[in-house]
């Protein structure tokens, strides 16, 4: 059955696990263990607290920190009080965060006290006048300042509700009403928060359960973070549907996620392909068992296909699976199918999910063009803005990704790039993506993006930005004679630089207008 008719909403999924899983494991956090049966008491008393702190159906609610428990449980039971979730980026400044908050009207803030050495409540603090519609911020601490409310006293406030009360309210919640609104990276301008429904995640998530092949039992490590989709349906909501253990990773340290794969016995690790490269590099690697590693699934618009056969000779996992997908489609548009041909996991995102559609606008066979997708993945709109909805979804139902790719016979779709990214080379369309797999088949690079630079004489040229692979002295001129053996010549970069490591958002793509702005670059 359809996850969407199954459970019908999130608060529904909540309950059927705690009832379904009750004894088994659901999260590991630090020495924090909870089961299935103490997560759903927990998530019904964040949920109690929040309708005595006020929380209507349809009220926005906001969390902004790093992936832990107390995030699971003040999200899920913020959820079960009928309000819509909008979670916030961790690398937000205040500034960033109070102009969601505000766009949104978010009327509580679940907000963690002090991460990476930031202050994240200092920084509201100075924005606060901005926020004239946010009445509670709970600081996820045992302690607060006078104004706001610590979370053990907001817990506290909410004793006086019942548990009847708690699930009728739950239980009016429609499958249509949002489930949360999720705001694009802004890697593009100003973020936009993506509208999604509860049956929409539900259907969504279920299918990637199936498709993935996660299971009762399954250890997950979630280092995706949760203000990503990604993170929080495909790591939260999926375990929920399948009993598996949540095990949050708030920061991405490769030693640490090495040895937390070990220890937890984690069988299931979705990241970008960064993530995977950095494992396999590590020198300690060897020292560590990570046998119990079954599933991969990562996605970005280059997996270097020598990743998917290390992940597969060296470390043994079972399955390795690629997908594509966006804030506006509930984060999944294509996956690869267990059993797929290696080739097309390493050189596709796979297909498009049962029931949606995909097509690719290209002016030839072959030819790179703008994806679009259609079906019931597809956001219901952005947040109150009408005239952003129009211009990203049609009257016929298709949504315009603004990624360029490529369909083959088999409907595996192709990432080759942003519509913004492709640069143009005496008249020759050069797709960065496509020479960023090229050069990441050199020994001596770890990781690589190229953009386009003006050229007196040809318009634009390529210069990438590459990261060499610890130990090696790898050079430009060594790199552009390289790769003119490898790519035709309108493609082969004219410029590289050397950095230590490439800006990233949360889901792993490369920053490319930090790359732009960087001091000296034209």
């Amino acid at each position: 059955m359809r996850g969407d008719l199954e459970w019908g909403t999130v608060p529904a999924l909540v309950h059927h696990a705690a009832q379904a899983h009750g004894a088994r494991e659901a999260v590991v956090d630090g020495r924090t263990r909870v089961s299935y049966a103490e997560l759903g008491a927990r998530v019904e008393r964040s949920a109690a607290a929040c309708i005595a702190a006020g929380v209507q159906r349809g009220d926005r609610v906001a969390v902004w920190a790093p992936n832990s428990l107390d995030w699971i449980v003040c999200a899920l039971g913020a959820v079960t009080a009928g309000a819509v979730l909008v979670p916030l980026n961790t690398r937000f400044k205040g500034g960033e965060a109070a102009d969601v908050l505000r766009r949104s009207r978010a009327r509580l803030l679940f907000v963690t006290g002090t991460f990476l050495g930031t202050s994240y409540v200092a920084q509201l603090r100075r924005h606060g006048g901005e926020l004239p519609h946010l009445e509670q911020v709970v600081v996820l601490a045992d302690s607060a300042p006078d104004d706001y409310r610590a979370w053990p006293d907001f817990l506290a406030a909410g004793a006086d509700v019942g548990a009847a009360e708690v699930r009728a309210r739950a239980a009016g919640i429609a499958p249509t009403d949002p489930s949360d609104i999720v705001y694009t990276s802004g890697t593009t301008g100003r973020p936009k928060g993506a509208v999604i429904t509860h049956a929409q995640t539900l259907r969504c998530y279920d299918v990637w359960s199936e498709l993935a092949g996660l299971r009762a039992g399954d250890r997950y490590l979630i280092v995706n973070p949760f203000f990503h989709t990604f993170g929080y349906k495909a790591g939260v909501i999926a375990c929920l549907m399948r009993g598996a253990t949540m095990v949050p990773q708030p920061v991405f340290d490769v030693a640490a996620v090495l040895a937390r794969i070990a220890a937890e016995r984690i069988s299931v690790l979705p990241g970008p392909p960064t993530l995977h490269q950095s494992l396999l590099d590590h020198p300690a690697r060897a020292a560590h068992d990570l046998s119990a590693l079954r599933l991969v699934v990562t996605g970005a618009a280059v997996v270097p296909r020598r990743l998917v056969e290390r992940l597969r000779d060296e470390l043994r996992v079972e399955t390795v699976l690629t997908a594509y997908g966006l804030s506006e489609a509930s984060g999944i548009v294509t996956m690869c199918r267990r059993g797929d041909d290696p080739g097309a996991v390493a050189t596709t995102s796979g297909r498009a999910i049962p029931d949606t559609e995909v097509r690719v606008l290209a002016t030839a066979p072959d030819a790179p063009g703008e994806v679009l997708v259609r079906g019931h993945h597809v956001m219901t709109g952005y947040f109150e803005d009408p005239e952003a909805t129009a211009a990203a979804v049609d009257a016929d139902g298709w949504l315009h990704t603004g990624d360029l790719g490529v369909l083959d016979a088999d409907g595996n779709l192709r990432i080759t790039d942003r519509i913004k990214d492709m640069y143009v080379v005496g008249g020759f369309n050069a797709y960065p993506a496509e020479i960023e797999r090229v050069l990441l088949r050199h020994p001596d690079v770890f990781d690589v993006a190229v953009v386009g630079v003006p050229d007196a004489r040809l318009g634009e040229v390529g210069k990438a930005y590459a990261v060499r692979r610890p130990g090696t002295t790898l050079t430009a001129t060594d790199l552009i004679a390289w790769s003119r053996r490898e790519l035709a010549n309108y493609k082969v970069p004219r410029e590289v630089e050397f950095l230590p490591e490439l800006p990233r958002n949360a889901s792993g793509k490369v920053l490319k207008a930090a790359l732009r702005a960087l001091p000296g670059r034209p």
